[in-house]
């Protein structure tokens, strides 16, 4: 039941071979059904299979393929609930990176976050919404069937499933569609995204602890429609074990949510410009003793390889210099230690934050020439420093 929709960086994932099966792709977006899908729909037909042996006992063991096709069916619901969210994010041009349907529900991962607190309520609010008004079309088919009849029982079924979808994904804590929701209204009324995000995932730890310690005591009442006669050791185990797991995912998903929030407001703290290295242009002949020895003298601590024109060609890598003996550098020309630039390798002085992060990812190297918007060289970037600064801002306590 859970929806925990990831929004934002997530350092660069990317659909793998551990994203699971591909499905197909929706709107241009990979849906991938992980290998815990499985383990949870076998469940599904077990349970629904005994249940529907004291409603319809006359279906004996094809009980178990009407349970099957259930549990498709309600995944087929879950489906529609996280396509919501993805039509909602394409249509405020935010890229959605897959949906992926796994253990407790579904995960749509989108890659950026809303820019307004009124985008991000309606992003998050798409998902309950579709839920409820698949709970109310199976409602309206429950209405033209016998009950008491397989269409009877799995439209019941699917309609109770998909009210307790929306109402779960609407309890206010993150990572819950209820818990972003929140968030947009405190971001709304404090102008501060990180507030609304700070608590609304100390709402969900709190929802985590209750879920915890609530939901085996609800399960033993009559609340939920069970009372205490009609449970067994086996009910309260699995009780126990549903409540540990579902906290757990809340649990976690709040702690992420804060920490990626935390990852983007010390975004804008990376720029290209403040992070660049001096670097003296050099022939390719040059030996490597003398281009160290022309860095020394100008405080430059990167090496650019130019032709005779004075067009950068190649950049020096600095793990290739750090190999070379001291005593072997007279001898080694630089072009030895030297990788071509490609056009991804040269980066504007002016990107900073989350677009000179996706530069970098688009375009793996351990280093980058920089540029100025004018076309002159400003220095070369080291892959190496830009994740050094990224450590030391994420270490920084929040402004």
């Amino acid at each position: 039941m859970a929806d925990t929709d990831d929004t934002g960086e997530r350092a660069g994932k990317r659909p793998g071979p551990g994203g699971g099966l591909l499905m197909g792709r929706p709107f241009g977006v990979p849906v991938y059904v992980s290998p815990s899908w499985f383990l949870v729909a076998a469940l599904i037909t077990w349970v629904f299979g005994d249940r529907l042996d004291r409603v319809l006992p006359d279906l004996g063991p094809a009980r178990y393929l009407v349970s099957l096709f259930f549990a498709v069916a309600f995944y087929a619901s879950v489906l529609v609930h996280e396509l919501a969210h993805t039509v909602a994010a394409l249509r405020f041009r935010l890229p959605v990176r897959r949906i992926q349907l796994q253990f407790f529900g579904g995960v749509s991962e989108i890659e950026k976050e809303s820019e307004t607190p009124g985008r991000e309520f309606v992003l998050a609010f798409v998902g309950p919404l579709l839920s409820l008004l698949l709970a109310g079309a199976f409602y309206l088919g429950m209405t033209a069937v016998d009950p008491a009849t397989v269409p009877g029982v799995l439209l019941a079924g699917l309609m109770i499933s998909n009210l307790l979808v929306a109402a779960f994904n609407l309890l206010p804590g993150l990572p819950l569609d209820g818990g972003r929701m929140l968030r947009a209204v405190i971001w709304g009324i404090t102008g501060k995204p990180m507030t609304g995000t700070v608590a609304a995932a100390w709402v969900g730890r709190a929802l985590a602890i209750t879920v915890l310690l609530g939901l085996p005591l609800l399960t033993h009442t009559d609340v939920l429609g069970r009372g205490t006669d009609e449970t067994g050791g086996m009910d309260t185990v699995m009780d126990a074990l549903l409540a540990a797991i579902l906290a757990a995912i809340i649990w976690t998903g709040a702690g992420n949510s804060l920490r990626m929030a935390r990852l983007r407001e010390h975004l804008p703290e990376l720029r290209a410009r403040t992070l660049t290295r001096r670097a003296v242009p050099v022939e390719n002949t040059t030996p490597l003793s003398e281009a160290l020895r022309r860095a020394d003298a100008y405080g430059a601590r990167a090496l650019v390889i130019v032709d005779g024109h004075g067009e950068p060609t190649a950049i020096v890598r600095e793990s290739a210099i750090a190999s070379v003996p001291e005593h072997r550098r007279p001898w080694i020309a630089v072009s030895t230690l030297a990788q071509d630039l490609t056009d991804g390798m040269k980066v504007s002085a002016e990107l900073a934050g989350e677009e000179l992060l996706d530069h970098l990812r688009a375009t793996p190297a351990t280093e980058y020439l920089v540029l100025e918007p004018a076309g002159e060289v400003y220095g070369v970037l080291s892959a190496l420093d830009v994740e050094k600064a990224f450590v030391k801002a994420m270490a920084r306590p929040r402004s």
